[in-house]
C-alpha cells in the first residue's frame, strides 16, 4: 500500500512540475529557447544624457559618429566572412594594416599547407612538432613577394577580416568609425550579412577644458569590470563613464539602445525600443564658474610677480549654498609655465583628494571643543600671551592681542586662547615650562569634534575617489596645541567647504552636492534631497558665538574686506607653516606659508559659503608679506561677482 501511495505522490509531483513549466514559468523557458535559436543585435548607440548647469545651459553634449560594425552570425563560415570583408573593402576607405596580411594570404592559399614539407608533416603526425610550430613555419615562409601579389582590394579585405575576428566571437566588432555619408549609405544599401551601421556618439565639451576633469571621462569597459557590466546588459563595445560625474551617474546617463531580432532574410525586427540617457542637471552656475577660474588665474599671475613666491603655483576655491550643500562654482588652477606667458592646468579633482595644512581657520571647531568639554564658556576672558611647555619653544599668537574673550579669540585669531583650551582639556592648569603629558584621548576629543564639522572625514560629495587628509599618529603634547590651531592634521578644500557651511547653517552638516536633478525632458527622475549627515553636539547659543566672531573678523579683524558687496559677512583666515624639500633630495630645506580663508554671507541669513586655499604662497624668512595675501583678492573677486550677478 505504501508503495502505491509513494508512486502516486511522485506522479502528482511530476504532473505539477509539468503544469508549472508550461503555464506558470513557461514564458521564462520560452525566452531561453528563443535566445538559443534566434539572433539578436542592438541598434545604434543611444546618446548619453547631457550635462547642464543649474540654469539649463548645456555644458556637455554629444556628437554623432557614423560607425560600421560586424556581428558574427551563428554557423557562418570563413568563406562567407571573406566575402563580407571583400564587400566592405569595396565600400570603405580603410587604412591597410600590414600585420593582417599574412593571415589573409594563408586563407587564400590553402591555409599555407603547401609551405610545409612532407618531412615536417611526418614530424607533426609523430607529435615531434605541434600545430603552433607548424603555424610559425608557415608565417616565416610567406615572402614579401607573396604579399606584394595581393591587390589593394585584398589588403583592405585582409584588414577588415582581421577586425571582424578580433576579440571574443560574440562581441560586436567595430570595423570603421567616422565614415563618410556616402560610405554609410552604401553599407546600408548593400545589406551585408552581419554588418550594421550605427550612429555612435562622442562627448562634446561646450566650454573647453572648464570642469572637464570633474565631468570625468568616458571610454571602453575596463577589462577587470567586463563581467559586472555584462550582467547589467551592456555590450563589451559600449562606452561607459570611467571617472567622476560620468561614473557616479552612469546608470542615468548611459541611455538604452534599440534591440532587434535578426530574421532569416537578414532583415531586422524591433524587439525593444531604446531611449537616450537622462540629463544630469548640476548645481553649478557656468557664469560663476568662469568668473572664479578667471579670478584665480589672475591672482596667481599677480602673486608670482612678487618676491618670495618661488614655490607658489596653485590655488583652490569653492563657492556654494550652505543651506543645501549645493556647489555653485569650484576651481583648482595650477600655473605650468612662466607667469610672463601663463598657461594653466585644471586641477579641480585636487579639491577632493589633495590636503593641506590650513592654519587658524580650524579655530571655530577648536573653540567648539572647548565649549563642549567646559574648558571655556561664553564670555570667558584671558590676556593673550605665550605658552611655554617643557622642552618646547615659546608658542604665541602673531602679536599681543591684549585681553580677549571667545568672540575676540575668533575675530583676532588668538593662538594663546586655543592653547589654554587644549591644556584645560587635558585636566591641567597652565604653568610656565610645564610637562603636559597629552594623551590619545585628548587628541580624540578634538578630532571627533572636527569630524562632526567635516574636518578629517569624507564629505560624501557625489564624486568618487574622495580622500581625507593626513591624520597625525604622534601624540606629543606640543602637537595637541598645534592641532588646535590647524598646524598638524591636513584637510582638503572640500572638507573646508563642508566645515564652513556647517557653521553657517548653525550646526547642520550636509554632503556637498553637484547633482541638482536628473531629468528626462521636463520630467524630474531624481532630485537632490539635501540630507543632513549630522548636527553639531552644541547648543545654538555656542554656534551663534562662532558666527558672531566670524562677523567681527570681517568688520575689524583678520578677515576684513575679504567679502565684498554683502552686508554683515562672516569669515576666518588661516596661515599655516610648511617645510618643503625644494630640490628633491629627501631633506626639508625651506619654510613656506600657506594661506586660507573661509567665509559666508550674509551673516544673518547665509546665501553663499566660500573657501580659498593657496598652498606655499610665500617663503617665510621674516619679511613683511602683507602684499601677497592673494586669498583676499580671490575672495573679493568672486563675492563681488555673486553680489552683482546672482
Amino acid at each position: 500500500m505504501k508503495k502505491y501511495i509513494f508512486i502516486a505522490l511522485v506522479f502528482i509531483i511530476f504532473l505539477g512540475r509539468i503544469f508549472y513549466i508550461n503555464y506558470i514559468d513557461g514564458s521564462k523557458y520560452q525566452k531561453i529557447l528563443l535566445d538559443k535559436t534566434n539572433t539578436y543585435i542592438y541598434g545604434s548607440s543611444a546618446p548619453r544624457g547631457r550635462i547642464l548647469d543649474r540654469n539649463g545651459v548645456v555644458l556637455v553634449d554629444n556628437k554623432g559618429i557614423k560607425t560600421v560594425y560586424y556581428t558574427k552570425l551563428k554557423g557562418i563560415t570563413t568563406t562567407e566572412e571573406i566575402e563580407i570583408a571583400k564587400s566592405l573593402a569595396n565600400i570603405l576607405n580603410i587604412k591597410i594594416n600590414e600585420d593582417s596580411l599574412k593571415e589573409y594570404w594563408l586563407i587564400l592559399n590553402n591555409n599555407g599547407d603547401d609551405l610545409i614539407t612532407e618531412e615536417e608533416w611526418q614530424k607533426y603526425e609523430e607529435r615531434v612538432i605541434d600545430s603552433q610550430k607548424i603555424n610559425e613555419l608557415k608565417r616565416e615562409r610567406i615572402t614579401d613577394d607573396d604579399l606584394n601579389k595581393l591587390s589593394t582590394l585584398d589588403k583592405k579585405s585582409a584588414t577588415i577580416y582581421a577586425l571582424m575576428n578580433k576579440g571574443y566571437s560574440y562581441e560586436k566588432k567595430e570595423i570603421l568609425k567616422n565614415v563618410s555619408d556616402l560610405e554609410y549609405s552604401q553599407v546600408i544599401d548593400h545589406n551585408i550579412k552581419g554588418v550594421t551601421t550605427e550612429l555612435s556618439f562622442e562627448r562634446v565639451y561646450n566650454y573647453g577644458d572648464t570642469l572637464k576633469d570633474i565631468f570625468g571621462s568616458v571610454g571602453s569597459i575596463p577589462e577587470e569590470e567586463k563581467d559586472e557590466y555584462l550582467k547589467k546588459g551592456y555590450e563589451l563595445n559600449d562606452i561607459v563613464g570611467l571617472s567622476y560625474l560620468e561614473l557616479t551617474y552612469e546608470d542615468y546617463l548611459k541611455g538604452e539602445k534599440d534591440l532587434y531580432k535578426v530574421n532569416d532574410d537578414n532583415t531586422l525586427t524591433l524587439v525593444k525600443e531604446g531611449h537616450k540617457g537622462y540629463d544630469l542637471v548640476l548645481s553649478l552656475d557656468i557664469n560663476a564658474q568662469l568668473e572664479l577660474e578667471k579670478v584665480i588665474k589672475e591672482n596667481i599671475v599677480a602673486a608670482k610677480k612678487r618676491k618670495y613666491t618661488d614655490y607658489f603655483s596653485e590655488a583652490y576655491s569653492i563657492v556654494g549654498d550652505p543651506k543645501t550643500g549645493e556647489i555653485i562654482a569650484l576651481s583648482g588652477q595650477k600655473l605650468i609655465t612662466d607667469y610672463h606667458n601663463p598657461e594653466f592646468q585644471n586641477v579641480n579633482t585636487n579639491l577632493i583628494n589633495s590636503a593641506f595644512t590650513v592654519g587658524s581657520v580650524v579655530k571655530l571647531a577648536s573653540i567648539s571643543t572647548g565649549y563642549k568639554y567646559g574648558a571655556v564658556d561664553i564670555g570667558t576672558k584671558m590676556k593673550d600671551a605665550c605658552v611655554k611647555l617643557y622642552q618646547v619653544p615659546l608658542k604665541c599668537s602673531y602679536k599681543d592681542l591684549g585681553v580677549i574673550d571667545d568672540i575676540n579669540a575668533i575675530s583676532k585669531s588668538s593662538n594663546y586662547y586655543q592653547f589654554q583650551i587644549a591644556i584645560n582639556l587635558t585636566g591641567n592648569k597652565y604653568s610656565y615650562n610645564m610637562k603636559l603629558d597629552a594623551s590619545e584621548d585628548d587628541f580624540a576629543k578634538y578630532r571627533n569634534m572636527f569630524k562632526s564639522y567635516g574636518l578629517g572625514s569624507l564629505t560624501q560629495i557625489d564624486l568618487p575617489n574622495e580622500k581625507i587628509g593626513i591624520i597625525g599618529n604622534n601624540y606629543a603634547s606640543d602637537l595637541l596645541l598645534n592641532l588646535s590651531i590647524g598646524q598638524y592634521d591636513t584637510y582638503t578644500p572640500m572638507e573646508l567647504f563642508q566645515y564652513v557651511s556647517t557653521v553657517a547653517s548653525l550646526g547642520e552638516r550636509r554632503a556637498p552636492q553637484l547633482m541638482k536633478q536628473i531629468k528626462n525632458g521636463d520630467e524630474i527622475i531624481l532630485e537632490n534631497q539635501y540630507n543632513i549627515l549630522n548636527t553639531i553636539d552644541l547648543e545654538d547659543k555656542y554656534l551663534e558665538r562662532l558666527k558672531i566672531g566670524m562677523n567681527l573678523a570681517t568688520i575689524n579683524g583678520t578677515a576684513r574686506n575679504y567679502i565684498l558687496g554683502f552686508n554683515n559677512p562672516a569669515g576666518k583666515t588661516g596661515t599655516a607653516e610648511n617645510y618643503i624639500d625644494t630640490n628633491n633630495d629627501g631633506v626639508v630645506d625651506t619654510k613656506t606659508n600657506s594661506l586660507s580663508f573661509i567665509g559666508f554671507a550674509p551673516y544673518d541669513d547665509p546665501k553663499y559659503s566660500i573657501v580659498v586655499t593657496t598652498p606655499n604662497i610665500y617663503i617665510d624668512n621674516g619679511t613683511d608679506f602683507t602684499k601677497v595675501y592673494y586669498p583676499r583678492y580671490i575672495s573679493q573677486g568672486i563675492t563681488k561677482f555673486l553680489f552683482e550677478n546672482m
